[in-house]
């Protein structure tokens, strides 16, 4: 199985996230991340789902036929842009606090809660980007975390892309 990512645009009314979620319930995939909010146009959500499944061609069908479903589009990762949300609080005493401080500013991480024994980051990124954290922040010892959703969106063209890149 393969992790895909599905960018669904719906009606903002009660029952459609329970209506979409229990599309892939019903046929057996594991939803990996699920995130919904609204979007520019007032009255409409953004549903973004990470999934593992073979494949979606016939899911995503049966997605379009819901009644307040607008759009449905799978994104491929390399023609996307993916965010993350993560709280880690990490272990940590007097003499690595600012080892791991300074590594933790690596990454664009921000210290949002200082304790006798630990300290707890607020970081956002791409699910690379928190993964290389966790792995820089294991050997002190991760206490908690917590992650969202993530939330994505198809990138913009090529021709532009290679533009934003320039500057």
């Amino acid at each position: 199985m393969s992790q895909h990512t599905l960018s669904v645009i719906v009606e903002d009314k009660p029952g459609v996230l329970a209506r979409v979620s229990a599309m892939f319930s019903n046929r057996g995939f594991n939803i990996h991340s699920l995130a919904v909010g609204p979007t520019h146009v007032v009255g409409r959500s953004h549903i973004t789902v990470v999934v593992d499944a073979p494949e979606l061609e016939q899911l995503k069908k049966q997605l379009h036929k819901l009644v307040n479903v607008i759009k449905v589009t799978e994104l491929d990762r390399s023609d996307a842009l993916e965010s993350e949300v993560m709280i880690a609080r990490i272990a940590c005493d007097p003499v690595s606090r600012g080892e791991i401080g300074d590594t933790a500013g690596l990454f664009g991480a921000r210290m949002i809660d200082l304790g006798p024994d630990s300290i707890t980051f607020e970081l956002s990124g791409t699910p690379e980007n928190l993964a290389s954290f966790l792995e820089h922040m294991r050997p002190y010892g991760v206490m908690d975390l917590v992650k969202s959703g993530r939330v994505a969106m198809k990138r913009l063209s090529d021709m532009t892309r290679s533009v934003v890149a320039q500057t």
